[in-house]
């Protein structure tokens, strides 16, 4: 290991205790190859097994919740005891790799895919003629907020370390906090307290689910998108504001999703500084802040961390096209990260083709 990147294989640990053995994280990601059923396909046995070493946590993306919030093909699913087999086989991958295992659950809302939805619409807080989506009654709401916590209980069971709640990127726990998507008037929409109310069930839904099971070391993470385009959307105003009520509960990291890791306010709060150093003041040391967006090699995870604003900083991409990233940055490697996509490297990436469209090119 390189004395310039020591700093990130430092071992940190999180307010339960549960320590990581880097500073280094694998973002969830979308593999768009699971079986049509959800369970694990070779595609993604080997995707999940060549990577992961030397992180201090995988976090397996959009595990699904319910039938009814399906928004990619195949999906990996935490809804029912036949979902418990795929769900230990990727923990034990990401075990294999010594890194801890974090399930992100998910359920797309309006951007439910209809191909995938058999005999469901999709559904949201509100109506959405675009997507053909429907309102979610209100029996139905608490039922999804159960649907979350059973996943929770589902991942545990099958022995993964914790749970990341997704409450970004446009999905449906971000459809209820939204203004944009948003348009109820019952107790799960109309101020910005009551659109709260809906990702905060979700949250305090899962940690009863910890609680229940006595395994305090069971993390619990929960992501979100900072700020919004349209002009009733999220600002950094309503983030800094939910950031406050996660806080007073017992979650292990906030993950922010964006694209720039130094992307400075748009609106709602002080534009002359970062998205992260805000969220990172309004959290004072109470849970771990992860942070990403375009970082590749040790030297950028390295002013990463060096900022101050994040305990973790995590990577997809650049994980995508280096299955061995972390191992790379560790040696002092980074003359051999790849930042572009080599099609003559097929078997190199250990990547499924329908991903290389995201990839830089």
């Amino acid at each position: 290991m390189t004395d310039s990147h020591a700093k990130l294989f430092e071992p940190f640990t999180l307010n339960n205790g549960v320590t990581l053995q880097s500073r280094l994280v694998i973002a969830p990601l979308t593999l768009y190859c699971q079986n049509p059923d959800g369970t694990v396909s070779e595609a993604e046995r080997d995707f999940i097994s060549s990577r992961g070493r030397n992180f201090g946590m995988v976090i397996h993306g959009a595990t699904l919740v319910s039938d009814n919030g399906q928004g990619f093909p195949g999906q990996p699913r935490a809804i029912r005891d036949y979902d418990l087999q795929a769900l230990k086989e990727r923990v034990r991958l990401t075990h294999a790799n010594g890194s801890l295992a974090i399930a992100q659950i998910h359920h797309a809302g309006i951007l439910g895919n209809p191909a995938f939805l058999r005999d469901h619409v999709p559904v949201g807080p509100s109506e959405n003629e675009e997507r053909g989506a429907r309102a979610l009654m209100p029996p139905e709401v608490k039922a999804i907020i159960r649907a979350f916590a059973h996943a929770a209980e589902l991942c545990l069971v099958a022995g993964y370390d914790g749970v990341e709640i997704h409450g970004a990127n446009r999905y449906l726990i971000q459809q209820f906090y939204s203004g944009a998507t948003n348009h109820r008037t019952d107790e799960w929409g109309g101020s910005n307290e009551a659109r709260m109310r809906f990702p905060l069930a979700v949250l305090d839904a899962v940690l009863r689910v910890k609680e229940r099971s006595g395994k305090k070391n069971f993390i619990i993470g929960y992501r979100l998108s900072p700020e919004e385009p349209e002009e009733v959307g999220i600002t950094m105003k309503e983030t800094l504001a939910l950031i406050q009520e996660l806080i007073k509960r017992d979650i292990q990291y906030i993950h922010v999703s964006e694209k720039e890791f130094f992307q400075n306010a748009r609106r709602g709060a002080d534009e002359t500084r970062s998205r992260l150093d805000l969220i990172h003041e309004a959290i004072a040391g109470k849970t771990a802040l992860i942070g990403l967006g375009n970082l590749f090699t040790g030297d950028d995870f390295d002013k990463a961390i060096g900022t101050g604003w994040v305990e973790l900083a995590a990577t997809g991409r650049a994980v995508m096209l280096n299955p061995d990233l972390a191992t790379l940055i560790r040696e002092g490697r980074d003359s051999e990260i790849q930042t572009k996509l080599d099609p003559v490297k097929e078997a190199a990436y250990h990547c499924p083709k329908v991903l290389w469209p995201r990839l830089p090119q």
